[in-house]
């Protein structure tokens, strides 16, 4: 019998586990690192470990250190979350070994499945579809690029080990796959520390769906539906739903069907996912299994009614699943949006910094749900994935649940350093959404060829009226906004990212700003009517109609939030900063993370664009290339190292031009 839970994971997962077994009545332990010491969850639980150091893999991946918090605390079950240990068989043989309950599968089934070029083969044995590919135990790069070159392209090199895109590249043509082998292997080795590789020919204009399964131990098995998750950027999911707009109930039968037969065929117990890609003809073919609770799990919950937790406790339990298969019902469309702390206009690059701004329940109206694992004044640090909220959102049909999830990421904005939420809004409202004819690989496309919602939105004219006038009120220091009679009108210059304006303010009666959007330019009046600090819900009128809009001050800097784009005013002196051009002999690290690679060294010539080393950051690698040619002076970075954004890495003599 289970009686107190340790949670081995962080984040929103880690809330979410905890609020369901403290629903069920079990006493829960929460494990953190030092950069999480202020996390929610460490306060969610009833008691808390400090396991580590910020790095993961010196405290969430140290099984040794989760077991010895369980016998500090008394927990005699351990719920891994997703990610970190929550796929490794090792973590779950240690966890029974010791007599505590792993809950999710046995530590056998986690290995087949954990093998990816193992699980295919599995699955080709129990008559499951799989995608052509190479599975072979030779790892040899010459075997590989020779294997590689047979299939054809487009081609995936993916980790056999781990997920969520990490030790996977995708691969157009002969130059890029020697590359592609070694940089997927090095980050599979980091990550999962297997560097063991497949290779699977891509599915061109794919869909990814995949089948929500459980299992127990009484021999019963069942399948909830499937989630559509091909909205995603470099291998990512951003955006989950269902059902799927392209699967019909026959289909979903038989992709259920075939997921349930792939569990059954490895005596699988606990809850998994058995993920497809689908063709252009709908015709399905197996990638891979997650034996694990999914990220996207909550739209299951949404249109079963079902809390997908509380049948893991159950079943770790040993009790049976509580429903039959004909007793499992789905009602209605459910969306998931990921919030992401990375710059969708910037290549995606990972965001880092403190939260000034997170008030998720003014957005929690019927149909809504955010699972999140942060707090307002809390850190985002380079250390971990840079997802750090979902908002889920459920209708009476899909186009109920686009409309409520636009304006939930309306609703709920996070403030203070970059993030996706406008991207994602711009995202399930595209036509190609909308119609449901999204593929894999279709926003790393728009990324090339630069769509439209993948360029930084622009403040629009009547913001930048309403933000000095806003200024002005803060000038003053009082709501009224009154000021001295003797003041006619004053200029003030505001900044927006790159675009500086300089506006004339002229107080009229009551609480209305007459302001020119130029010193020279006839006045527009705005009314400020209200602006409550508490919600940041700024209300005013401008040409005869009343708008609301979320007004937050952090510190000196304006953030105004529209349709779910931050625009940060700040008001700038008049001169211009003649420093503010980047030094191209100076290489500055784009993000704070890890060192990964130094393929420079001092006295190399280097030309422009060339690339000199990488970071990584949240899942990613970002390159800090050559801006300028020249000879590298001094390198200060080494592989493994840890830096900060902006630090100096790079000295580079640059050449002089004749």
């Amino acid at each position: 019998m289970i009686h107190k839970i340790l949670i081995a994971n962080r984040g929103e997962i880690a809330c979410r586990v905890i609020r369901t077994a403290r629903k069920l009545g079990y006493r829960t332990v929460a494990v953190y690192s030092e950069a999480d010491a202020q996390a929610p969850h460490v306060s969610l639980a009833d008691e808390a470990v400090c396991i580590g150091p910020a790095p993961a893999a010196e405290s969430y991946l140290k099984g040794e250190v989760l077991l010895a918090a369980c016998r500090q605390t008394g927990a005699n079950a351990i719920h891994p979350g997703y990610g970190f240990l929550s796929e490794n068989a090792g973590f779950a043989q240690a966890c029974r070994d010791a007599g505590v309950i792993f809950i999710g599968p046995s530590p056998e089934a986690i290995r087949v499945m954990g093998d990816k070029a193992g699980a295919k083969q599995e699955m080709i044995k129990a008559g499951v579809p799989t995608a052509p590919g190479y599975l072979g135990a030779d790892q040899n790069d010459e075997v590989l690029i020779a294997e590689g070159k047979r299939l054809g392209y487009p081609l995936l090199v993916k980790a056999v080990s781990g997920g969520g895109g990490r030790g996977m590249r995708l691969v157009h043509e002969d130059d890029e796959l020697a590359q592609a082998i070694v940089s997927a292997r090095r980050e599979a080795q980091s990550a999962f520390g297997d560097g063991t590789l497949m290779l699977e020919r891509l599915i061109l204009d794919g869909r990814h769906i995949e089948i929500q399964v459980f299992a127990d131990s009484h021999g019963n098995a069942v399948y909830i539906g499937e989630r559509d998750c091909t909205a995603q950027r470099r291998r990512q999911k951003v955006i989950e739903e269902s059902p799927s707009p392209v699967v019909s109930p026959a289909m979903r039968e038989a992709m259920g069907h075939d997921a349930v037969l792939a569990a059954k065929a490895i005596h699988y117990c606990g809850a998994g996912t058995i993920e497809y890609i689908v063709d252009q003809d709908l015709n399905y073919y197996f990638l891979e299994m997650n034996t694990r609770l999914q990220v996207e799990h909550p739209v299951t919950e949404m249109i079963s009614g079902l809390d997908l937790v509380e049948w893991q406790l159950r079943v770790a339990s040993g009790q049976p699943l509580p429903l039959t298969q004909a007793q499992i019902t789905l009602s209605g469309h459910a969306i998931e949006a990921r919030l992401y702390t990375e710059d969708p206009y910037a290549g995606f690059a990972p965001q880092t910094g403190r939260i000034a701004w997170w008030r998720p329940e003014q957005a929690l109206y019927e149909g809504v749900r955010i699972d999140d694992g942060i707090r307002e004044g809390g850190e985002v640090s380079p250390h971990y994935d840079p997802m750090v909220a979902k908002l889920i959102v459920h209708g009476r049909d899909r186009d109920d649940a686009i409309r409520r999830l636009i304006a939930t990421l309306d609703d709920a904005p996070l403030l203070g350093l970059n993030h996706n939420a406008r991207f994602l809004r711009d995202l399930v409202d595209h036509p190609r959404f909308r119609a449901g004819t999204m593929t894999t690989t279709l926003i790393d496309q728009w990324q090339t060829d630069g769509e439209p919602l993948l360029q930084r939105p622009v403040a629009p004219d009547a913001i930048w009226l309403l933000a000095a006038a806003l200024h002005a009120v803060h000038r003053e220091g009082h709501a009224t906004g009154l000021r001295a009679a003797s003041v006619v009108a004053y200029d003030i210059p505001l900044a927006c990212g790159t675009d500086k304006r300089a506006l004339r303010v002229q107080h009229g009666t009551g609480h209305t700003y007459l302001v020119h959007p130029t010193p020279t330019s006839p006045a527009t009046p705005l009314r400020v009517l209200s602006h409550d600090a508490a919600t940041g819900w700024c209300r005013y009128e401008l040409e005869g109609v009343q708008k609301r809009v979320r007004a937050v001050w952090c510190g000196d800097e304006l953030h105004l939030v529209v349709e779910a784009a931050t625009h940060v005013f700040t008001e700038v002196s008049a001169w211009p900063n003649q420093g503010a051009g980047q030094d191209p002999s100076r290489g500055l690290s784009p993000v704070a993370g890890t060192v990964a690679q130094v393929l420079v060294k001092a006295g190399d010539k280097v030309v422009e664009g060339q690339p000199l080393l990488s970071i990584e950051a949240m899942k990613m690698e970002m390159w800090l290339s050559a801006q300028a040619p020249g000879v590298v002076k001094a390198v200060y970075a080494v592989p493994g190292e840890q830096v900060q954004a902006k630090a100096l890495l790079i000295d580079i003599e640059l050449t002089k031009e004749d």
